[in-house]
């Protein structure tokens, strides 16, 4: 697709003009996905993603070696491999060995204590690198209806608990204030409704994309190309680029349905891949495609666009973002939540087999699989388990995973026949 090729050039372009800008002496920001990224966009700091630069560090194939040392340097082997990458390469302390030639200092830490290790990693990153550390909380929440999905759009004051929306709009004014020491500007309460508007824009076009792949005869593009066009976007969500990109990006896969495009033209089998993406190895994606009509039809970056994002902001926008941030992960991952998403995700795609990810050293993002597995399973979809990282592609045999799904795509294949 031209419009993932024109994301992956932009992000190169836009880490090469951050690195200039720091050079130049602009500050900026690490932070962890589940944090609220529109505070640092909207203020103008820039900003890194901790787990989008550990993806990069992953597809360039230098995972391995950091690993490594990483043992070496005596950490846990139950370290979150995720989350843990980009902290590894700093403390290993060569530049050149990193995509990029690495990144400079951070200006300022910020992670959401969503697991129990994502504290101590930036702490360990603010005692390196001599960055305040912003830590905000994750209470849970005390009666988590499954199908969160429905109302956490709109009614999301009910859902998730005025305590809980209270504690992290007073953290995010920390945060904010934090902000406007490093930058020198003011947060503008007005300005930032408009731009929370044009993110729930941006959010509303992925989901007519997801409408348009779920419906389509069949899978117009594969997962490989849907990642980079959604993920991409959504680190710089809000901005003209990130807004036309949608758009083109819609507008192409439009077009696509509307020709019949079919990206496995033999299709089958249509599958969901479950969890985050394979980055040392997308082309695995593509693996089943001529040999059994299967192809891969969803991952979560898409849907997750709308449903994790959209949140009407009901005259408060900051109260709005805290409802989008103070539960992100654990809709992707807790049970009851990720179970009746999943359900509800895989009848909308017609999906017939799921392939399940579960990163053994990562508890957070694998201790509720089991449960989203069982209730797959029960609304009729076949789940294969994927023990494997979605960075560490030490213990990755590719033959021998390619061997295991062909035979149970093989045994669903009689099943079904």
């Amino acid at each position: 697709m031209t419009a993932a090729a024109a994301a992956t050039d932009y992000q190169k372009g836009w880490l090469k003009g951050l690195r200039q800008q720091i050079l130049d002496g602009a500050s900026f920001a690490f932070v962890n996905a589940d944090t609220p990224h529109e505070l640092f966009h909207f203020m103008d700091m820039p900003m890194v993603t901790n787990q989008w630069w550990s993806a990069v560090i992953s597809a360039k194939q230098q995972a391995p070696y950091y690993f490594d040392r990483m043992e070496e340097m005596g950490f846990h082997a139950h370290l979150p491999r995720y989350s843990s990458l980009p902290l590894v390469a700093a403390l290993e302390g060569d530049p050149d060995r990193q995509p990029w030639g690495g990144l400079p200092a951070p200006a300022l830490l910020c992670a959401r204590q969503s697991s129990d290790e994502h504290g101590r990693i930036f702490q360990l990153w603010s005692e390196l690198s001599g960055a305040p550390l912003h830590l905000l909380s994750a209470p849970a929440v005390p009666d988590p209806d499954p199908d969160w999905w429905l109302k956490a759009r709109d009614g999301w004051e009910a859902f998730y608990g005025a305590d809980r929306l209270d504690l992290l709009v007073a953290e995010m004014r920390d945060l904010i204030a934090e902000i406007e020491s490093r930058t020198g500007g003011s947060f503008d309460e007005d300005g930032f409704a408009g731009y929370m508007a044009r993110i729930d824009a941006q959010e509303r076009i992925f989901d007519e994309v997801a409408t348009l792949i779920a419906e389509a005869p069949k899978v117009p593009m594969r997962i490989s190309e849907q990642m980079p066009n959604v993920m991409i976007p959504q680190w710089h969500r809000g901005s003209d680029w990130a807004l036309d990109h949608a758009a083109r990006f819609r507008d192409e896969v439009a077009e696509r349905v509307a020709e019949g495009h079919a990206e496995c033209p033999n299709e089958r089998i249509r599958m969901m891949w479950i969890g985050a993406g394979l980055w040392f190895d997308t082309s695995f994606y593509r693996a089943f495609e001529d040999s059994h009509g299967a192809v891969f039809a969803w991952s979560m970056y898409l849907p997750f666009a709308a449903d994790g994002y959209i949140r009407t902001d009901h005259g408060d926008p900051l109260r709005a973002l805290a409802a989008r941030v103070c539960s992100m992960n654990e809709q992707l991952h807790q049970p009851p939540w990720v179970n009746a998403w999943m359900v509800e995700q895989a009848r909308k795609f017609r999906i017939d087999v799921a392939l399940m990810l579960i990163p053994e050293h990562d508890r957070f993002s694998g201790y509720g699989s089991l449960f989203a597995k069982r209730a797959l399973e029960a609304a009729g979809v076949r789940v294969i388990e994927v023990w494997s990282d979605m960075v560490d592609p030490r213990q990755w045999d590719r033959e021998a995973m390619v061997a295991r799904v062909a035979a149970e795509l093989d045994d669903y294949a009689r099943e079904v026949a």
